[in-house]
């Protein structure tokens, strides 16, 4: 199926299913996004931001939120 396909399909949906489809890709997404720094984190992709992080909060160079 074409991305165009999809979109078409999902614009002809009515609106209980959409609501259902937008929380399903909602969760879908959100998952696929905890995957990817799953696997950034195991590669080793963030540690050097780990360490710049460490180094400003021992400076005090972070605030509170």
């Amino acid at each position: 199926m074409s991305l165009q396909e999809l979109e078409s399909a999902v614009r002809q949906l009515p609106a209980d299913e959409l609501a259902a489809f937008a929380r399903w890709f909602e969760e879908y997404a959100a998952d696929a996004w905890d995957r990817r720094i799953e696997e950034d984190i195991r590669a080793g992709r963030l540690d050097d931001l780990g360490r710049r992080v460490d180094a400003d909060f021992e400076a005090g160079r972070c605030k509170p939120l």
